[in-house]
């Protein structure tokens, strides 16, 4: 028992694991989620495939072995306590009882028995009566049923286990034991994949995904085993009509729903199912289940906008590229990943646009479920977005993620542009502003002209002499306005503000410095200003006014500047237009356990009630010549309800016993 109890804690904390933690994904998932120490330790416990692991398949089948070692030990005892009435109970083994009291009886035993056998019956007793010298014993047993509880418990255990071992994939194991199959990689085409990582459809067992963009369709399931993947045939075809996905007012995800045609490869027979969260269709013994969705391959119109410095970044007009999610292309010396398309974003904006609090703090803030959260801010949706990773001649990538349209933030209309290094990090945004017109020309042509060498010194001498006039200064003074504005313009192209900070801290005094640098953003406004007049006769614009609007949208762009010369990237990738393609991850399973599971746990249930709830308790009448009533009382557990009922048996048996029949009386306990 000791060892069965322990077998069931171990397989119960198993049990939890496997809920918990996601079974059967590929296993740089999980790398990416527990890191270089805890993924190998979690691997050598098979934590990643729990309920098919080696070492719980053996403690199912030490538990079925253990219980029906059990059951087939314990049956002859049960069954022979069912059928006995121990009727040859010794009067000084009753008188040991915890439950028995001594009546006095009037009348004779012969009058007496058979008042006390209709007692008994009226109560639901069955009996036996044993006929000895000088006296006779009822004994007498009700409930005795509550011990097909143990085997309905024990069995269901049993039935519970063997479901297990049917679902853990055994057959298959022994072949990749043997080498009759071989685990292949993932990334490759299914038609590359060979022979030896293929299963027929009278695969026994299996848990596969099938990835069907809208319009395709797919028989060929994929199972992740370790760390790679095998492929499961399927007996028939399935067609994707339709993906349908409902959201929430946060944006997430409602509702989703697949419309599939099945079409036989047998008997080319097709029919139209929905499949749809906890609504699985079934069909040849295969359950088809909602997994999740994913993108089916978008394609994506992009312009490429430079955005490294200068030295880096090829000039001239802005280059086109078309990508589709899940595939790869090139710009340049960089490889362009595409992975992912959302064509809604509901992110939450501040409810004035008046607060400064930092975009990537708000966008790292996201709703959970579909309640409000408790600051009340506004949800809006954003638009589409994309992501994909550039990847350099060295093989390292970042991931980055852009929104297609553009977002108010702090009364300013801004494009955003997000990356991080690693996938467990939070994507930090840089804010590229939009002009009156809502594009994004101004700050390119502008970013252009202030990061350029070339132009340095004619935008330095053209600020230089708006801003002193010939007449009202000398040449020198004018000069060497414009040298300042030029290394201003220099330090400021190196690396933004920060550049410009450490030249202040290393040549000016503490107690200038914030003089200082007023006068260097002074400089910088000015040549800004400079930029913007030429980037509008470049665009063909009317001239800017001296507005506030204006003034704003310059510092908005100098700080968007020298945030751009952080950017991991020469070049950022702006989305024009998409054709989205949806797709559906269908989950296969043939599980021949599920039935067998399903059934035990019901038996289980019951048994486990009838344990609780059933009674068995045994009453024994010894009536000795002389006026003697020995009354005693047992139940396979001791209660409070069971003493209550001993009082009730002993009063009533009491009143029969002191009724003084002789015989001739009544022969029920209700007549007397």
């Amino acid at each position: 028992m000791r060892f069965a109890v322990s077998l069931l804690a171990i397989i119960a904390i198993a049990s939890i694991i496997g809920t918990v933690l996601k079974q059967n994904e590929p296993y740089n998932n999980y790398l990416n989620q527990f890191g270089q120490f805890w993924f190998p330790l979690f691997e050598i416990f098979g934590l990643y495939s729990v309920y098919g692991s080696g070492w719980f398949l053996l403690l199912l089948a030490f538990l079925v072995i253990s219980t029906s070692a059990c059951l087939i030990r314990q049956t002859p005892g049960i069954l022979r306590e069912m059928r006995g009435f121990r009727e040859h109970a010794q009067e000084i083994s009753l008188r040991q009882f915890g439950l028995h009291i001594e009546l006095d009886y009037r009348g004779t035993r012969e009058a007496l028995t058979p008042v006390l056998a209709a007692y008994l019956r009226e109560h639901g007793y069955r009996f036996r009566s044993n006929l000895r010298s000088g006296a006779t014993l009822f004994a007498a047993k009700s409930g005795s049923w509550h011990r097909t509880g143990y085997w309905l418990a024990h069995g269901a255990i049993v039935t519970i286990c063997l479901g297990g071992l049917a679902d853990g994939n055994l057959p298959l194991k022994l072949r990749l034991l043997l080498g009759d199959k071989v685990v292949t990689q993932g990334n490759q085409a299914i038609s590359a994949i060979p022979e030896s990582a293929r299963l027929g459809p009278d695969n026994p067992s299996f848990r596969g995904n099938l990835f069907i963009p809208e319009g395709q369709s797919q028989s060929l399931a994929v199972l992740n085993v370790r760390d790679g993947i095998l492929l499961q045939e399927l007996p028939f075809a399935v067609s994707l009509k339709r993906f349908v996905i409902d959201h929430y007012a946060t944006g997430a995800p409602k509702r989703f729903a697949s419309e599939i045609l099945l079409t036989d490869r047998a008997t080319g027979q097709s029919f139209e199912r929905v499949v749809e969260v906890n609504h699985p269709v079934t069909y040849r013994g295969i359950t088809l289940y909602q997994a999740s969705f994913d993108d089916g391959g978008t394609r994506l119109n992009l312009v490429v906008q430079p955005l490294g410095k200068m030295t880096d970044t090829p000039r001239g007009a802005a280059d086109t590229l078309v990508g589709v999610v899940g595939e790869s292309g090139r710009h340049g010396d960089y490889t362009i990943e595409f992975t992912g398309f959302r064509a809604l974003n509901v992110e939450p904006l501040d409810s004035e646009p008046t607060q400064t609090k930092p975009l990537r703090e708000r966008f790292a803030e996201r709703f959970a479920g579909s309640g409000r959260n408790a600051d009340q801010r506004r949800m809006a949706n954003v638009g589409p977005s994309f992501s994909y990773k550039l990847r350099d001649t060295s093989g390292q990538a970042k991931e980055f993620n852009n929104y297609m349209f553009p977002v108010s933030i702090q009364g300013r209309w801004w494009l955003l542009t997000g990356v991080r290094e690693n996938p467990n990090e939070p994507f930090r945004y840089l804010r590229l502003p939009l002009d009156a017109d809502g594009r994004i020309d101004t700050f390119v042509a502008m970013r252009t002209r202030l990061l350029d060498p070339g132009q340095h010194r004619s935008i330095a001498q053209t600020f230089a002499r708006r801003s002193l006039p010939s007449g009202t200064t000398s040449e020198t003074v004018q000069t060497r306005l414009a040298d300042t504005a030029q290394r201003t313009l220099q330090l400021f192209a190196e690396q933004g503000f920060d550049s410009v900070g450490r030249f202040i801290e290393a040549n000016v005094p503490s107690a200038e410095r914030e003089q200082a640098a007023e006068v260097f953003v002074k400089l910088l406004e000015g040549c800004a200003w400079q930029a913007l007049i030429d980037a509008h006769a470049a665009l063909g614009r009317p001239a800017p006014t001296t507005e506030a609007d204006t003034a704003a949208f310059l510092r908005a762009t100098l700080t968007a500047m020298s945030d751009s010369l952080h950017y991991p990237a020469p070049f950022w990738l702006q989305l024009s237009g998409y054709d989205e393609v949806k797709a559906s991850v269908l989950q296969a399973t043939r599980s021949p356990g599920m039935t067998p599971v399903f059934l035990g746990c019901a038996l289980l249930t019951v048994g486990v009630l009838i344990m609780l709830y059933g009674r068995e308790r045994r009453l024994f009448l010894l009536v000795q010549d002389g006026g003697k009533l020995l009354v005693a009382m047992s139940a396979h557990r001791k209660s409070l309800a069971l003493a209550a009922e001993f009082r009730e048996h002993s009063q009533g048996i009491a009143r029969l016993a002191n009724s003084g029949f002789d015989g001739s009386g009544p022969t029920r306990a209700a007549d007397v």
